[in-house]
């Protein structure tokens, strides 16, 4: 699958809730875990890869070998305060330090449709965050200041054209 790239205008698109579970919708999560794994990045969201749903992925094994699967995301709890350097599929060579809630639990839905609520704390709190960001149509770099926003905006641009 195709990473979209900042600033495509298609990463600020919201995202829509999941709410048929089926074959199709398996196949669109292992075709994001093995795009997420060839990247390779520790999440991510449907809406990077130009689909408008509520699913997000991540795995931050060693081994990349314990994905983890949220349908319809919601984050029902939060504590805490935490600066994490991160960094973006959709921005890439671009990291910095966003602030975020320490420790979260969000409820979702796995593939086969079925409840589960999560607790995390530390990258894979950050993790999640920053992908249910992007199902709600945000990129991390908008918590950036002005300044750093269009010095990584050009950066893009840049990378863009050299691409073509």
């Amino acid at each position: 699958m195709k990473i979209l790239q900042y600033p495509d205008e298609r990463l600020h698109l919201v995202a829509s809730r999941v709410d048929v579970f089926d074959e199709a919708l398996k196949t669109l999560v292992s075709d994001m875990l093995e795009t997420m794994y060839a990247a390779p990045g520790v999440g991510l969201a449907a809406t990077q890869v130009d689909v408008q749903k509520q699913i997000i992925v991540t795995d931050l094994s060693e081994n990349r070998d314990k994905p983890v699967v949220l349908i319809n995301p919601e984050i029902i709890a939060t504590s805490g305060r935490s600066y994490i350097e991160e960094g973006c599929l959709s921005v890439p060579g671009i990291f910095e330090s966003v602030e975020r809630a320490e420790n979260i639990t969000v409820s979702a839905r796995n593939q086969d449709g079925e409840p589960f609520e999560i607790r995390a704390d530390g990258l894979l709190s950050v993790c999640i965050q920053h992908e249910i960001d992007h199902l709600k149509g945000k990129v991390f770099v908008e918590y950036l200041s002005r300044l750093k926003q269009t010095r990584i905006l050009a950066k893009m641009k840049k990378l863009a054209r050299e691409r073509m």
